[in-house]
Formats: structure tokens, C-alpha cells, sequence
């Protein structure tokens, strides 16, 4: 006969937002606004100063704004619904999807970088050293405001497991990318790779005017894509993950160090799936003589998880 308790009451609400939702989400409005100023302003430098190097950067800039908005609106929508029943599991992944929209959209924005760059490389153009110089170095002025903006949320809340248990397993388990919040983690991304540009600008643009390197600028250009490139795919991987609900071995693990005892626990049945920044959902099946309320109690310890259900066979 098989039997089933969940840990949760009937009550429980699915909101696994994370604890810096709503500070996060006014951090990012703040970075969406002075992004869009920063945009405007180059628009309008580059048409006064005739100037195509600043036009292209200006609407490059549009596309970090908008993948800025992009994590604004996410944080919005999910809090907006984050009671919302049609959500069985809440809204805490939303973040998730955001982020992997965001890292496509920098992926693009690389791929655009570096071509752009090879063209110039092979076919030289004259470039206003001057006024570029200037309009990067208030860019990344911005970036620089925009990346304390935003570190105030960007971290991984990360914490180790120390302690020896009584049933004799050991845990030194880390586990910060458990609670970090791609989100935050791409609108962060937009802004360092914005920042990375306007440095690689500046030097080349500094060298093209007092050296006359100007092959300097197509070149920083590439290394800057790549560069880009190389965070989108860590990001897109790393959302990816969390919407397939692909599972962390090092928990699963301590899961396993919490529950199982040599002839009164074993687990035979075991998922474990991110529902949110720091929230982990778990369904675990087990045999042997513990009844779920000590199964349960064990895992209380793992505070990783926020919704469990225990079946007992």
C-alpha cells in the first residue's frame, strides 16, 4: 500500500520570487532609465556631429535598453501574478526566461559587434577620434553608475553547509549558484558588456588619435565580441537549465546525506527542480520503516527546498 504526505499545507502559496525581488526590480528600472537618457544622447551627438560611430553605438545602446526592459517587465510580471493558481508552481522562473531572452539578445548584439568590426577592419572608414571620445567616456560613466545600480542585487547569496550530522555525513556543499537570480545576472551582463565597449572605444580611439593606430578600433571591436559572446553563452546556458529543470547533483546528494539510513531509508525515487532564486522543489520517494513525518523532518535541514512532497512505499 502506498502512502503520501506533502510537506506543505493545503494553504501554501507558490511564491518563490527570492528575497531581493522587489529592491531588484527597482534597481533595474533605474538602469533602464538612465540607459534610455544614454541612448537619446548619442542619437542626437551623432546627428550633430555627423557622426555614424555614434549613431551605431547609440542604437546598439537601444538594444541593451531594451533587453533592460525586457528584466524590468519580467520582475513585474511575476510579482503581478506570483499568486496566480494558472502558475502551479508560482512565477519565480520567469526571471529565468527573461534572462535567457536577454542573453539572446546579447548574443545578437556580439555577432553584430564583430562583424561590424571585420568590415571596418578590412575597409578602413575615418572616424571623429574627438567627439567619440568624449560620448564613450560619458557612456561608460553611465555603465559605471549603471553596474552599482545594480550590484547591490547581484550576488549569489551563496553559503555552505558545514556541520557533522548524527547520522554521520559530513557537508561542505556551496551552493551559490542555487540562489542566483539570472535576472539580475542579465541585466548585469548588459551593462558590463556596454562598460567592456566604451573601454575597448576609449583605448582604441585614444591610440587612433595620438598613435594613428586606427586598426586598433576594429580590432578591440572583435576582442570585445568575443568577449560578449563568451557571457551570453554562460547565461544561456545557465537559464536553459534552470526552464528544463535540469537537476544539481550536489544537492540531490545532500538530499540523499539528509534522508537515507542503512534499513530505514532509502530513496528509490528522487526529483529535484529550481522554482525560483534560492527555491528548489522536490518530490522524494522512499522505502524502508521511517514514516514521512521523520523523512520530512530530515529534510528540513536542506534549505534549499521550499516545496516538498514525501511518498512513502
Amino acid at each position: 500500500m502506498r502512502t503520501h504526505a506533502d510537506i506543505d499545507t493545503l494553504s501554501h502559496e507558490h511564491v518563490f520570487l527570492g528575497d531581493n525581488h522587489d529592491e531588484n526590480t527597482r534597481r533595474t528600472l533605474w538602469v533602464v532609465v538612465l540607459t534610455a537618457l544614454m541612448m537619446v544622447g548619442e542619437i542626437v551627438a551623432g546627428t550633430v556631429f555627423n557622426s555614424m560611430a555614434l549613431l551605431a553605438d547609440g542604437f546598439h545602446m537601444a538594444t541593451h535598453a531594451v533587453a533592460l526592459a525586457i528584466a524590468a517587465g519580467a520582475y513585474a510580471y511575476a510579482r503581478r501574478n506570483a499568486h496566480n493558481r494558472r502558475f502551479t508552481f508560482g512565477t519565480g522562473k520567469v526571471g529565468d526566461l527573461a534572462g535567457f531572452a536577454s542573453a539572446l539578445v546579447l548574443a545578437i548584439i556580439a555577432i553584430g559587434i564583430a562583424v561590424e568590426s571585420a568590415q571596418r577592419l578590412l575597409n578602413p572608414s575615418t572616424v571623429a577620434f574627438g567627439e567619440a571620445t568624449v560620448i564613450a567616456v560619458i557612456g561608460l560613466i553611465v555603465n559605471i553608475a549603471s553596474a552599482f545600480l545594480l550590484s547591490g542585487g547581484h550576488h549569489h547569496h551563496g553559503h555552505d553547509h558545514h556541520g557533522h550530522h548524527a547520522h554521520g555525513h559530513d557537508h561542505d556543499h556551496h551552493h551559490g549558484a542555487h540562489h542566483r537570480d539570472n535576472n539580475m545576472r542579465s541585466a548585469f551582463m548588459h551593462v558590463l558588456a556596454d562598460a567592456l565597449t566604451s573601454v575597448l572605444a576609449i583605448a582604441a580611439l585614444l591610440a587612433g588619435r595620438y598613435l594613428n593606430w586606427v586598426w586598433l578600433d576594429p580590432v578591440m571591436g572583435i576582442v570585445g565580441g568575443i568577449v560578449i559572446a563568451a557571457w551570453a553563452w554562460n547565461l544561456l546556458r545557465d537559464t536553459a537549465a534552470v526552464l528544463l529543470d535540469t537537476s544539481d547533483p550536489l544537492l540531490e546528494q545532500e538530499i540523499r546525506d539528509e534522508v537515507e539510513r542503512p534499513g530505514d531509508a532509502c530513496i528509490f525515487d528522487l526529483h529535484v527542480w529550481r522554482v525560483g532564486p534560492g527555491a528548489h522543489a522536490a518530490i522524494v520517494g522512499f522505502a524502508g520503516g521511517a514514516s514521512t513525518e521523520t523523512v520530512r523532518q530530515r529534510l528540513a535541514a536542506v534549505h534549499e527546498l521550499q516545496h516538498v512532497t514525501v511518498e512513502a512505499r
